[in-house]
């Protein structure tokens, strides 16, 4: 049975109890109410109301809140959906952040955890980064941080309580919530409960992350982010980590997001023996692929239909990203990551773990190795259906991106991909 094949177009809002209270909301808007209210202090009360703590940690998170919301009041344009969505995410957000402030004060010794030597994949989405995030973490000394802790930190699982925590059923169903509105991005991006989670998802606690950009369009946040200073975000990511591990011991974590890839110094200031690895891909591939996946998840959210727009701005985060790493790449003599092709990658995927433990003097272990071979076995056997993408939808070509970015490919020895047939799903997707 051959699988559904989707693309960004796809992802309209099918529900119509969510058309209904779209509607509503529209004809609210137009009477000057906007419900719900979407100012800071409005998410600061919910988000201590529901941590039942007044004490925010500090107040970092504050300046990129601002900026955020007021992108999102002025650039967005959300349904009522995406209003409620937004504002429960910032909320979340900041009820994690509050949780986590008041768990390090009762557990002062999770801040004597040394996250050492962890796994840093700092590529680009669909350049393989999930793929090698899960045979990394598949080694029984190392994890990633799952979906579902990022989104409920606190209380950290135990040993104990891991395996038959609530909060795992909860995310679980939320998620599905939304696989049921939105088919679509099920077939663009594996989710689940227990899979391995962007860290991004820790730089939400003081609200400087690409994460909150794939929820709306809001281009004059994403600006801000890109000269802010991320010192506080790894802060938090760090407690959390810390909190984590002193609860379920590990050696070794397993982390990845493009957004460490415009601040390095600051990733190697809170990390400095990180294990740093660059995943690269042809980047007509890869951001055809991502402008894709974000109008996706975008449209579940807002009245906008600009796909060209969005796709315009994830294009220019996909170059800041590329060009901050090579300025950092200058500047640090080559020796500070390793580089990892897509396509040795994906020819051989448990060659190339093998490759990237040799570089430290390493070798994954026996057990390590036959867990590779049973999960590459099974993998790609439940598919939630195909992503299609084609450039010509927002205005490009394979051939003008790849000139784009020839300094980068040629660089980094990067093939250029030539358009995958309709019929057959990208790996990395």
């Amino acid at each position: 049975m051959t699988a559904p094949a989707y693309s960004f177009r796809d992802a309209d809002l099918e529900s119509p109890m969510l058309r209904a209270l779209n509607w509503a909301g529209a004809r609210l808007a137009g009477a000057g109410l906007e419900v719900p209210s979407l100012t800071s202090e409005a998410i600061i009360r919910a988000a201590q109301k529901r941590a039942g703590s007044q004490d925010l940690g500090g107040d970092s998170f504050r300046e990129p809140l601002e900026c955020y919301l007021q992108a999102v009041r002025g650039e967005a344009d959300l349904s009522l959906f995406g209003r409620l969505a937004v504002k429960g995410m910032l909320v979340e957000s900041l009820r994690n952040r509050i949780e986590l402030a008041r768990w390090a004060r009762e557990h002062p010794e999770v801040r004597d955890e040394r996250i050492e030597a962890p796994w840093v994949i700092v590529g680009l989405p669909r350049t393989g980064t999930s793929l090698l995030s899960i045979l990394l973490s598949l080694d029984p000394n190392a994890r990633s941080l799952m979906h579902w802790e990022g989104a409920r930190l606190i209380p950290p699982p135990t040993l104990a309580t891991a395996a038959e925590d609530p909060r795992i059923a909860e995310c679980a169903k939320e998620l599905g919530q939304l696989l049921e509105l939105n088919p679509a991005i099920g077939a663009m991006h594996p989710f689940g409960a227990t899979l391995a989670q962007e860290c991004v998802a820790l730089f939400m606690f003081d609200v400087r992350t690409l994460g909150v950009e794939t929820q709306a369009y809001v281009p004059s946040y994403g600006r801000w982010l890109q000269s802010c200073d991320m010192a506080p975000a790894y802060a938090q990511h760090k407690l959390a980590l810390q909190a984590l591990q002193a609860a379920q011991p590990t050696a070794r974590w397993v982390l990845k997001t493009p957004n460490h890839l415009w601040c390095l110094e600051t990733l190697l200031e809170s990390y400095p023996d990180a294990r740093i690895i660059w995943t690269h891909r042809d980047p007509g591939k890869v951001i055809t692929s991502l402008a894709s996946l974000v109008n996706a998840l975008q449209r579940t959210f807002t009245n906008r239909r600009d796909h060209l727009a969005t796709a315009d701005e994830w294009l220019g985060k996909s170059r800041f990203a590329i060009e901050s790493g090579m300025a950092y790449d200058d500047r640090a003599g080559g020796d500070w990551c390793q580089h990892l092709r897509f396509a040795d990658l994906m020819k051989d995927p448990i060659d190339a773990v093998h490759k990237v433990y040799a570089r430290h003097g390493e070798t994954p272990s026996a057990l390590h190795v036959r867990r590779m071979e049973v999960w590459m076995q099974e993998r790609g056997r439940h598919s939630e259906g195909r992503h299609v993408y084609d450039p010509e939808d927002f205005g490009w070509t394979y051939d003008g991106l790849a000139e784009a970015f020839r300094a980068y490919r040629e660089r980094y020895d990067i093939p250029q991909e030539r358009e995958i047939s309709p019929s057959r799903r990208d790996p990395a997707d």
